[in-house]
């Protein structure tokens, strides 16, 4: 894929962490663009979360909340002072400027990014875990797409476990197919309640005026450039990976070439501070940013937890080469074998991840418990701890539960 690593341009590690986290929402207003407050549930906080799902083009969902809220609102949390956590998980409903598809993963993407996602509703029509599901199941397709019809929207808890009065056979295989017809994008997610999805026709759910398919090419520049909207600094990889992007390569260079000779996005290098150079992309306003921001300060070391599927932790390459942090998910690992926890939340304190603690809620005791906490140094700072303990407190307040032990108790690597 097309590399910078021969071109004038390029950044320093610390000019493309800063713009990493001023477009990622994570600095002050006046370097983000974005809000910095939500408070309450009502519309003021609905825009603010929409401009923050805006700026990515995708907000990941997950369903762990073993930390008192899943990931989704884990994110909102990071950059929204004061925002309700509850809202987090009702921002898709008719009528929002959203939609439910696979982006980076299971997510909710602007809806003006629907026509993009043509290519992935053709792709789909063969479903990338289950084969030919649609055309194997032909009867059972046409059945369920019958019953959104006539019934109105089904619910994904409708489709699971035993439940011998539905009139459905095999429920799981229902589900398999529900889920298939949607990725094929003849059915579409009207909204989620208590997190689960109501899968009604696609025509009922997306307006008309965004019905309707880009070719490739044109898809492809719209997806990468919102990657680069929501990275600031990225290579080629990050870029594709942001969308899931698979055996396109030849088509993504493509796509990258004519950004370039449009001078929409410039060729500029990551030059690491062992000497190597990464190649990458940069829109040219956001060059011009991370010159300004490379000679301030522009965050204060208060600590935020942020989810570990935050836009700006998955790729484990880039949090290494912009942080100098390891990122680890082990959720999926036995207890035996994990190195921090089963579900870690790194601390950020200014520009940098300084922890990263393990947290379990207890709502019936309306407690947070902080199963582990490790510092990145042996010997943390002052200001590292001072930075926990805001991450802690700020976060324990947000999902209505106390910290326990307190965050200056907890014990460190």
């Amino acid at each position: 894929m097309p590399s910078s690593a021969s071109t004038g341009e390029s950044l320093d590690v610390r000019s493309a962490r800063r713009l990493a986290l001023a477009r990622a929402g994570l600095l002050k207003r006046g370097w983000t663009g974005l809000p910095r407050r939500a408070a309450g549930s009502g519309q003021r906080a609905r825009s603010a979360a929409h401009a923050v799902l805006e700026r990515f083009g995708y907000l990941q969902l997950d369903t762990v909340a073993v930390a008192g809220a899943r990931s989704h609102a884990l994110v909102l949390l990071a950059r929204l002072d004061g925002f309700d956590p509850l809202l987090a998980e009702g921002l898709l409903t008719p009528g929002a400027p959203l939609f439910e598809y696979w982006g980076h993963e299971a997510s909710w993407i602007p809806i003006d990014l629907y026509p993009a996602f043509g290519f992935r509703r053709s792709a789909f029509q063969e479903h990338p875990w289950w084969g030919d599901l649609l055309t194997d199941h032909a009867d059972l397709a046409q059945r369920v797409l019958r019953h959104v019809e006539d019934e109105g929207p089904l619910r994904s808890v409708d489709l699971e476990g035993d439940s011998p009065g539905s009139g459905w056979w095999n429920l799981k295989l229902s589900k398999r197919v529900a889920t298939a017809l949607w990725s094929a994008g003849e059915l579409a997610i009207a909204e989620r309640r208590s997190f689960q999805r109501f899968f009604d026709l696609t025509e009922r759910v997306i307006d008309p005026a965004w019905r309707h398919d880009l070719p490739l090419e044109t898809a492809l520049e719209t997806l990468l450039l919102r990657a680069l909207d929501g990275h600031g600094w990225a290579s080629t990889a990050t870029l594709a990976d942001t969308w899931r992007l698979r055996n396109l390569r030849p088509a993504i260079t493509a796509a990258l070439e004519r950004l370039r000779d449009q001078e929409t996005i410039v060729p500029c290098a990551l030059r690491l501070d062992d000497g190597r150079r990464i190649g990458g992309w940069i829109r040219p306003g956001d060059l011009e940013l991370a010159a300004r921001l490379r000679r301030v300060r522009p965050r204060r070391d208060r600590g935020v937890l942020l989810s570990p599927f935050d836009p700006v932790l998955w790729d484990r390459a880039r949090v290494q080469h912009l942080f100098a942090f390891e990122q680890l998910l082990e959720i999926f690992k036995p207890k035996a074998q994990r190195r921090w926890g089963y579900f870690c939340l790194p601390v950020l304190a200014g520009e940098r991840l300084v922890a990263r603690v393990d947290l379990k809620a207890d709502r019936g005791a309306g407690l947070l418990h902080v199963r582990a906490l490790h510092y990145e140094s042996p010997v943390p700072a002052t200001a590292d701890r001072e930075a926990v303990r805001v991450a802690l407190e700020r976060h324990a307040l947000a999902v209505g539960l106390e910290p326990r032990p307190r965050p200056h108790e907890a014990a460190a690597a």
